[in-house]
């Protein structure tokens, strides 16, 4: 297990998203979430490679609160792939923030998991 799953709590959160590969569109499901990452179930016919650059965004609510995630397609296997997050801007820091606050339940533990991302 790599050093960067033991450092961040991954929290259960399937919704629908959005995955932008280049010139290329995909919608998709979130099966759950972290402050470094996603994991994601495919379209049937999806074939993605791991490095590709993508953007995922992850709509929130129907005013158009998102997530939108930079990030790296770190394994893709069969319909799932993982997604490490490259950068993200605040305002969707602050949305992810709060989902992993709620559904973490432990504000010390997300304080943690904060401080060593900020340190990395």
């Amino acid at each position: 297990m790599s050093e960067q799953r033991r450092n961040y709590s991954r929290i259960a959160f399937d919704c629908p998203a959005r995955l932008s590969l280049g010139e290329s569109q995909l919608e998709l499901r979130v099966l759950d979430l972290s402050l470094r990452g996603a994991l994601v179930r495919l379209p049937g016919d999806a074939v993605v490679r791991p490095g590709t650059v993508a953007e995922l965004r992850i709509s929130l609510d129907r005013d158009g609160t998102e997530i939108r995630m930079q990030s790296r397609v770190a394994h893709a296997d069969g319909r799932h792939a993982g997604l490490a997050c490259q950068s993200i801007d605040l305002d969707s820091v602050s949305h992810l923030r709060r989902l992993v606050e709620l559904n973490l339940g432990d504000p010390e533990l997300l304080q943690r998991e904060l401080s060593a991302l900020l340190n990395e």
